[in-house]
């Protein structure tokens, strides 16, 4: 069979009903300030508040049509807990931004020095569980589907813990969380390789992430983290063989020079991004029954303005994904089949290298959104007016992660 695959012209048609469906969720602490250990620039156009949070998400989504819902952050964002709950109803139909997935904080406090589910002391580790388990709660009364759980838990040096020890303690946690879960709900168990522990961390990588969650139970599954990952690592790989055993929740999306770096999407290499997006798109299109996947930004902008940074994220998003869906997969299918390797790839590569952005432009006007939206925010002056309103309101406050 003689198949090959040319330069493409964008269906409009198919791309559309593509951007209709693809939706990123943005970060409620993508809008604070945060920084290094060395310390933070503060930026007078930052939120301080869940209400402000809540207030550049719907910045975001307005311009791009494409973030209708926030991630939070459980103590940042609910310090009474499950008290808040109400409030974030509120801010929810106030600025049409829907709650998203709910992070648990097991790292911040004095207690988790040492681990909070990994902790060898058992009354931390019920004090952990125990907020995980108001974390469900939480989703549960916001009727959110995913609750999203990343540790710091690890060790500095070798001899100083039992690693054997805390998988069972893991184990363990992480079944009486899933126990908990609501008929719908899931449970995404995210890895990183290090930092803040640099010996070892107890859930160091996509095995260990999918041996917990198959451990847990069948509403459990891997999150994986685009900057979580050593130097040349395939996370499109990684995707395969998620994908493969059915295991793979979602992504959190940034890119990222040397590991987790918070660097906007696609700035350091826009076609790995590409091919992230081509594997989840391929595996779809030949199993059409898979579940859609949760897509959220990852990001903490210390230079860029926060703002802008996350909409060139989730503008870089759109673009990517749209050459992702310019795959002619069928096509494809035969010359990976026939070991045709120069054409195989070129069938990759020419839509990775078509102009998506009069596409983008095109669909962004029939949907009643500006054609450039980082214009449209500059044009509008909201950074310079916020940046006033809050630099005036918030100016003898401390800086903070919340």
């Amino acid at each position: 069979m003689n198949a090959t695959c040319d330069t493409y012209t964008p269906d409009h048609k198919h791309l559309w009903e593509h951007l209709d469906r693809f939706k990123v969720e943005v970060p409620s602490w993508g809008f604070t300030n945060t920084g290094t250990r060395f310390g933070k620039y503060l930026q007078p156009a930052a939120a301080h508040t869940l209400e402000e949070k809540f207030s550049d998400a719907a910045q975001v989504h307005q311009l791009t049509g494409a973030s209708p819902s926030m991630a939070l952050h459980v103590l940042w964002d609910f310090p009474h807990g499950i008290k808040d709950v109400a409030k974030v109803r509120e801010l929810s139909q106030q600025f049409g931004i829907r709650a998203g997935a709910i992070n648990p904080n097991m790292f911040e406090s004095q207690i988790y020095k040492y681990g909070s589910f990994g902790n060898p002391d058992a009354t931390i580790r019920k004090h952990a569980l125990d907020h995980v388990l108001e974390s469900v709660a939480i989703a549960r009364e916001l009727g959110n589907v995913d609750l999203s759980l990343w540790f710091a838990d690890g060790s500095n040096y070798p001899g100083t813990q039992n690693i054997r020890h805390r998988i069972g303690w893991f184990t363990e946690c992480l079944a009486a969380t899933h126990e908990a879960l609501a008929p719908g709900q899931r449970m995404l168990v995210e890895y990183k390789p290090f930092e803040p522990a640099f010996y070892h961390t107890d859930i160091a990588d996509w095995g260990m992430a999918l041996l917990f969650a198959r451990a847990a139970g069948p509403q459990a599954l891997v999150l994986v983290d685009t900057g979580h990952h050593y130097q040349s690592q395939n996370i499109e790989q990684i995707l395969a063989w998620l994908q493969h055993q059915q295991m793979l929740g979602g992504l959190h999306f940034n890119d990222r020079r040397y590991a987790d770096d918070d660097l906007t999407l696609g700035s350091i290499d826009p076609y790995q991004v590409f091919r992230i997006f081509h594997e989840i798109q391929f595996y779809h299109w030949e199993h059409t029954e898979a579940k859609a996947l949760a897509y959220v930004i990852d990001q903490s902008h210390n230079m860029k303005n926060k703002i802008e940074a996350m909409m060139q994220t989730v503008l870089t998003a759109q673009e990517l994904y749209a050459k992702a869906c310019l795959v002619d997969h069928a096509q494809l299918t035969v010359l990976q089949q026939e070991c045709r390797l120069v054409e195989a790839e070129e069938c990759l590569r020419s839509a990775f290298w078509t102009d998506v952005r009069p596409a983008l432009r095109a669909w962004r006007t029939a949907r009643g959104l500006p054609e450039d939206p980082l214009q449209a925010l500059r044009a509008s002056g909201h950074i310079e007016r916020i940046s006033k309103e809050r630099s005036s309101k918030h100016k003898s406050a401390s800086s903070s992660y919340a």
